[in-house]
């Protein structure tokens, strides 16, 4: 709290600082950078070190863009909102960068439902929309690669202190080449939201101390939501539940370092696969989890908000609900509990999404700069998301959870990059209670060919 108090204060003299020295404001660009999946997507970027920033940091570049408007395309609005001292350096630095470079910023926001189609056709039709794009992997990786219809940008993202390189050398790399770029964040931290009141009314153990203690494993979180199943009133039926959903497929794969695709390959024979797959048997199969009432996808948070369900699956972004659906309840956050695999806590992403270059575009080198010399700053905050998470949680437990969460995030490849892919009738098997073996079984060469439609167009 200290700290928080201080920043407030370092805060305030900036902005005096900015007040008595700023030339003017104008135009915009990037904030932080969220995802925009889901409303909102978001492992973070250490902040380098000097002599690595100086070391990895572009040089300065002189080029007149002769007054064009470079078009920044998404499906969010992605200009720079002036609403703490890290973006109103980053505000200033545009406004300096389009004096410099001569060009101005324009942001084109498209419906999220309309995107993918408008953007395609205008990539095919050699007639980009925009000279940056938002893009998600799966819409542009293999298919639109292939076809040469993105520059490579990975020679020029090795400033450490601006580019998330595990969006360009992993999330976007194709054959050897990343084509994609981001700064700030590298996605939401996923994990498991719980009601605190519930848990002590109850006179459960406080599933902090499982983090404290280290011992936040599948096997404690199981007998977690075991303890929460109860009759409370005596009338031979539950009516409070540990667990809101058992379909939580994508986040324990990520938990368990698995995953269900390795490049382009079905992956449900992998050990830590078969591993992940048992662990959502069991919560099926034991009742561990709230059954079903025939709801959609929504169910689990409704079951949540009735506030008799100990636990739910989430990312950090639903805060704001639930403290807006739940304000007489302590709802609390912890990181996903740890696979048998794995040796840290993971958050999850099903579709990284980062910025590209179009190759119908020239001179990607100057976009890629414009963008890095925007964000290369000296942040005040102690990690990237510091700011949302203290907007977002009270409980400092909380805080450092998501932090945690969210210093590691692995990919989930299949569920959104492959239409064919029967995933959700796996999971359903699964959950109906037939055995690993034989769902597996069933569904390897479906899986195998609804990836082969992708790779081998």
């Amino acid at each position: 709290m200290r700290k928080r108090k201080s920043m407030v204060l370092v805060w305030c003299l900036i902005l005096i600082l900015m007040a008595s020295c700023s030339s003017g404001s104008g135009g915009g660009a990037s904030n932080t950078d969220s995802s925009g999946e889901n409303a909102a997507e978001e492992s973070t970027n250490a902040p380098a070190k000097p002599d690595e920033k100086e070391e990895s940091g572009t040089s300065e570049m002189n080029f007149d863009m002769g007054g064009r408007t470079i078009k920044w395309v998404s499906w969010y609005d992605e200009s720079i909102k002036e609403d703490n001292p890290d973006n109103i350096k980053k505000k200033q630095n545009l406004d300096e960068l389009m004096k410099k470079h001569n060009f101005k910023m324009e942001y084109v926001t498209i419906d999220y439902g309309e995107y993918v189609n408008k953007v395609t056709s205008s990539l095919l039709a050699g007639e980009p929309l925009g000279d940056i794009i938002r893009m998600a992997r799966p819409w542009m990786i293999p298919t639109l690669v292939k076809q040469d219809l993105f520059s490579p940008v990975d020679e020029f993202t090795k400033n450490q202190n601006v580019f998330i390189q595990q969006y360009t050398n992993d999330y976007s790399q194709f054959e050897g080449r990343g084509y994609g770029f981001r700064a700030g964040i590298n996605g939401a931290s996923s994990g498991i939201f719980y009601n605190r009141t519930l848990m002590e009314k109850l006179g459960l153990k406080p599933l902090q101390e499982y983090v404290n203690e280290d011992d936040w494993n599948w096997e404690t979180f199981i007998q977690a939501a075991k303890e929460a199943n109860k009759d409370t009133n005596n009338d031979g039926k539950l009516d409070t539940w540990g667990l809101a959903s058992a379909s939580i497929l994508v986040q324990a794969l990520a938990a368990n370092d698995a995953n269900i695709v390795s490049g382009d390959k079905q992956n449900l024979e992998d050990p830590k696969t078969k591993e992940t797959l048992n662990f959502i048997s069991q919560l099926a199969t034991e009742n561990i989890a709230r059954p079903t009432e025939g709801g959609d996808w929504t169910e689990p948070g409704q079951f949540f908000r009735q506030g008799n369900t100990l636990m739910y699956a989430g990312s950090d972004y639903e805060m704001d609900g639930f403290k807006k659906d739940m304000p007489d309840l302590d709802i609390g956050f912890l990181p996903f509990p740890k696979g048998p695999s794995a040796t840290e806590y993971h958050s999850h992403l099903t579709i990284p999404n980062y910025l590209t270059i179009p190759k119908a575009v020239e001179h990607p080198e100057q976009l890629v700069y414009i963008y890095e010399k925007i964000n290369d700053i000296e942040s005040i905050y102690d990690y990237p998301k510091q700011a949302s998470l203290e907007t977002l949680f009270k409980n400092e437990d909380d805080i450092n959870n998501a932090k945690m969460a969210g210093e590691s995030i692995n990919v989930v490849d299949g569920k959104d990059g492959y239409p064919s892919m029967p995933y959700y009738e796996l999971v359903g098997d699964i959950i109906d209670g037939n055995s690993v073996s034989t769902v597996i079984g069933k569904y390897k060469e479906p899986f195998q060919a609804s990836i082969d439609e992708v790779w081998k167009k």
